[in-house]
């Protein structure tokens, strides 16, 4: 029987993908002269961790983990690298004093003060959110911080090699540009000593021998300074091939939007003598309009968001799902993706090793996930909630204690879990939209007719004959088209929605006594929106 390893080398999911085309193709199955394999998520902490900055740690860790089954004989890391040299370009809307941000743009983030008034700089105010961030779900990786490695001599020896390189380095760089900026540009941004800016400005002289540029500075004095121990930074094209070279990086993800970028810093990255690291492109999120999300335009989901609606797992989830593909982001796609994250961990258990590793569990779970227990649909817990009026967990497991008494709070943590996300989006998302309806003349004969169905069934029917029998009643009723329609006035009528659970499990959950009592509400005409 196969082993893991090589069940890995056969498996068709993205990050085994991914990690043998790391390993096959740039590492040849050796261990990097450093002694390591290095994977890299880069940050820039002029703004809060979002969306984007968890996706591409999470997709990482999940090439990583596929890399580690495939070679267990080579040691990884995974730097978090965080550009917090870089100068303040204009002040965010969501952060506290801002006129004290505003006396200090153009100065790099770590020499800024904290409006938050709790870190030394704003930079490190941000770092300190990212890592928090990153430690709430458990990531494992180290923390690289661009002004801690530049002023360390980190970087010293390769930004000498791009004061060597310099006319190479702007002969791939300057066709890029237009003619004004081309007149201007300098891959080196040297730190004003009089200002603390950041500099855009031309380099007058160079002194390879001493490692030094000549620049003019703010007060129209020239100053010579050396390129290295953090008295310049690279412009971040420049600076992302050095710190590759630098580094030794092996494997970092970048947006669609940074493919120009890859290409031109992966050409200055071999002109330092190094490798460009293996790279996967990944497509852009989408909001409820299909317009790409920005962090700018604040269109987008915010973690948090989705957090408050549905446990990480479910958010990892759906960051597996297709990274090369554009996809909506949006708080509808939140149940979906629940349901389908459950009913995989479901499968799981019973999934042979192949199998396993192509289930996404696997990845969500760095190779581990947990044993599933008997929960609920997501979608069967709102309709509940919708049906109950009710935002008291409480009233929902009276019903999932009647229908499966081993489901309780106690033995099926993830299910109260659900039970209380449900609660949380129905009153946000589900109720605000409800509408019912009264039914027709003709479709009260088909109400009645269920009515009937339900009272002659037995206690305890499985959610199955519940179906067969909704089902034989929409049959018999032509004044529905097709049974489509027959479900979407059930849907309207009794939940004030046009999309709806099974209507078999959803009864059996809700209890056939309950359903008999909702239709006679809705044959008597009664507002079903009060409870």
């Amino acid at each position: 029987m196969p082993d893991s390893r090589e069940l890995a080398n056969q498996s068709n999911a993205w990050p085994f993908q991914e990690a043998r085309q790391l390993l096959q193709k740039r590492l040849r199955g050796e261990t990097p002269e450093k002694g390591y394999v290095l994977f890299e998520t880069g940050y820039g902490p002029s703004g809060l961790p979002h969306i984007g900055t968890f996706a591409e740690v999470v997709r990482t860790t999940m090439v990583r983990r596929a890399f580690e089954l495939l070679a267990p004989q080579l040691p990884t890391r995974l730097f978090c690298f965080s550009d917090d040299m870089d100068g303040l370009r204009k002040v965010p809307d969501n952060v506290p004093n801002q006129e004290l941000l505003a006396r200090h743009l153009g100065k790099p983030l770590t020499r800024i003060p904290d409006p938050f008034g709790t870190h030394e700089s704003f930079g490190h105010h941000n770092n300190a959110r990212l890592r928090s961030f990153l430690d709430s779900f458990g990531f494992e990786y180290e923390f690289r911080s661009a002004t801690e490695c530049y002023a360390s001599g980190v970087f010293d020896e390769t930004l000498l090699s791009v004061l060597r390189h310099y006319d190479e380095v702007l002969a791939v760089i300057l066709p890029t540009l237009g003619a004004e900026r081309q007149a201007t540009y300098s891959a080196f941004l040297p730190v004003s000593e009089t200002t603390g800016h950041v500099l855009q400005v031309p380099v007058l002289e160079r002194d390879v021998d001493a490692g030094t540029i000549v620049y003019e500075d703010e007060d129209g004095t020239k100053v010579e300074t050396p390129v290295t121990g953090g008295r310049c930074k690279l412009q971040w094209k420049c600076d992302w091939a050095m710190r590759w070279v630098a580094l030794g990086v092996d494997y970092e993800m970048s947006g669609k939007d940074l493919i120009d970028s890859v290409k031109l810093s992966g050409r200055i990255c071999r002109i330092l003598g190094g490798r460009p690291p293996e790279n996967l492109t990944y497509e852009m999120f989408l909001d409820e309009q299909g317009e790409k999300i920005s962090k700018s335009k604040g269109n987008g989901l915010a973690v948090e968001d989705w957090l408050n609606y549905a446990p990480q797992e479910s958010l990892a989830y759906f960051m597996y799902q297709k990274p090369k593909t554009a996809r909506r982001l949006y708080f509808d796609v939140i149940p979906q993706n629940v349901d389908e994250y459950l009913a995989q961990l479901r499968a799981f258990a019973t999934q042979d090793d192949p199998g396993r590793l192509s289930n996404p569990v696997w990845h969500v779970h760095n190779g581990a996930p947990p044993a599933p227990e008997a929960s609920v649909p997501f979608s069967l817990l709102l309709n509940l909630a919708s049906v109950c009026h009710s935002n008291e967990p409480g009233v929902l497991w009276h019903y999932l204690t009647r229908s499966a008494p081993d489901v309780t709070p106690e033995r099926s943590p993830i299910t109260d879990q659900l039970v209380r996300f449900a609660i949380a989006y129905y009153q946000d998302f589900v109720l605000p939209g409800k509408q019912y309806r009264l039914a027709t003349p003709e479709e009260q004969v088909a109400l009645q007719d269920l009515r009937t169905a339900l009272v002659a069934l037995p206690e305890g029917t499985s959610p199955e004959d519940v179906q067969t029998a909704v089902y034989e009643v929409g049959k018999r009723h032509e004044c529905f088209g097709s049974l489509k329609d027959w479900f979407a006035a059930l849907y309207q009528i009794l939940l004030g929605q046009n999309a709806g659970p099974r209507m078999g499990s959803f009864i059996a959950l809700y209890g056939l006594r309950e359903t008999v009592e909702l239709l006679d509400k809705a044959l008597a005409g009664e507002d079903l929106a009060s409870g």
